[in-house]
């Protein structure tokens, strides 16, 4: 196949505010005296606060409400699901459209990239205690930033070679910019946390830590069993997208490419799809548009691309030598209906699954796979977990806030430890 990548693989899809559009966004808000917007945001970002600083002009305020209270606050601007958060309780819903909150916050965060802010500070006189993360995803990206406020030793350990987890490796550079990820992990490690790169933790390795957090996320396939999964071109999306960040405008996608899902990440599969050179790539999922879980921007953004998007049909087989060739797919409500796909590249963006825990550390799993942990984040003694590790596969903005809730927890864990 000719190598034809198209623009806007690494350039984002939505143009954002400049001071003066930010500002304006901005004085739309009434200031409400409950602030509806705050209360439903589950990481505590307070858009409330930042949006009052800067209609006020005051913006380094605005940036310091925003990163004292999370962490993550740079890759959090950019895919958090806004409409069915802060920006769905904003009050101005019944009066004509909400304030674009998202993209106030994620203006504000530029700002804070240009002018190279460092609003999270460690104290100079650290603590006793020696605390790990395992992973390097939100959650114990989120719970490292955490700790290290409050003084302690921590060291994050990463089997890749880079930090973000999903941010990283399984969100697409036009939805999430690697350098926005990137500066987040910065402003954390500013705060003096070690990063272990390219390490596997095993069960007994972090006996010598007083505490322990696990936010190892979901990177195991979750492939259906059907006829022909084995063949070359058959990929989980976590798979794909990775090896589509990791390669780049190296990364083959296939000249014919289905996805299966109707979530975000399926979206993001085919925009990867189709921004890396794919000819032809359609979405397939088994039930409506209406019922799908993906935000309705993203659907857009796919058929500006020239996506298309096939609903009421699953895959029930893949078909070729070796080599995926064609995809056999049936009616979800009409077992009657059937189609033949000719495809080069079958991705299923169905969900991911959790690998051992028990091989990594000394916790208890569900049915599902995931880390069993009490309302604080307690796994077992000294071990701590969120994230979609506990979760079973949520969004980054959940995942920083159960992180922070750990956090405490482990916090307050070492003080009754007398490890201070």
């Amino acid at each position: 196949m000719s190598k034809v990548v198209k623009k806007g693989y690494y350039d984002e899809a939505v143009k954002g505010f400049n001071l003066r559009t930010a500002i304006e966004e901005a004085t739309r808000c009434i200031t409400c005296h409950d602030a509806p917007c705050s209360k439903a945001c589950p990481a505590g970002t307070d858009p409330a606060k930042f949006i009052r600083s800067l209609k006020f002009k005051n913006v380094k305020g605005a940036i310091e409400t925003i990163r004292s209270n999370n962490a993550m606050a740079g890759s959090c601007a950019k895919v958090c699901p806004y409409d069915q958060l802060c920006q769905e309780a904003c009050t101005k819903c019944g009066i004509d459209k909400p304030i674009q909150i998202g993209k106030i916050q994620s203006f504000l965060v530029e700002q804070e990239m240009i002018f190279d802010m460092n609003i999270n500070k460690a104290p100079e006189e650290k603590k006793a205690g020696k605390v790990a993360c395992i992973g390097a995803g939100p959650a114990s990206l989120t719970c490292a930033a955490e700790l290290a406020k409050a003084g302690y030793q921590v060291t994050v350990f990463e089997r890749e070679a880079k930090a973000g987890g999903v941010l990283t490796y399984g969100i697409i550079p036009a939805r999430l910019p690697q350098e926005t990820v990137d500066f987040d992990v910065k402003l954390i490690a500013d705060m003096g946390v070690e990063f272990k790169f390219n390490t596997e933790v095993k069960a007994g390795d972090l006996d010598e830590y007083d505490a322990v957090f696990v936010g190892t996320g979901l990177w195991a396939a979750n492939i259906p069993a059907i006829e022909g999964a084995e063949l070359s071109g058959v990929y989980s999306a976590i798979d794909f997208l990775k090896e589509a960040r990791v390669k780049g405008e190296d990364f083959n996608p296939g000249k014919t490419v289905v996805v299966v899902g109707g979530g975000d990440v399926a979206v993001d599969c085919a925009a990867a799809a189709k921004l890396l050179g794919a000819e032809d790539v359609r979405i397939l999922y088994r039930r409506s548009i209406e019922e799908a879980p993906a935000e309705m921007e993203e659907f857009k953004y796919a058929l500006s691309l020239g996506i298309g998007i096939t609903t009421g049909f699953y895959p029930v087989a893949a078909k070729g030598e070796g080599k995926l060739e064609t995809i056999e797919a049936a009616g979800f409500r009409d077992e009657a209906a059937k189609m033949t796909i000719s495809a080069d590249t079958l991705v299923f963006a169905t969900g991911q699954k959790a690998e051992d825990q028990k091989a990594v550390a000394a916790v208890d799993v569900t049915e599902k796979g995931t880390i069993a942990v009490d309302e604080n984040g307690a796994a077992s003694d000294k071990y701590f977990a969120a994230g979609d590790i506990v979760n079973g596969g949520q969004t980054v903005v959940e995942a920083v806030a159960e992180a922070k809730k750990a956090a405490a927890a482990m916090i307050a864990y070492l003080e009754e430890k007398g490890v201070k």
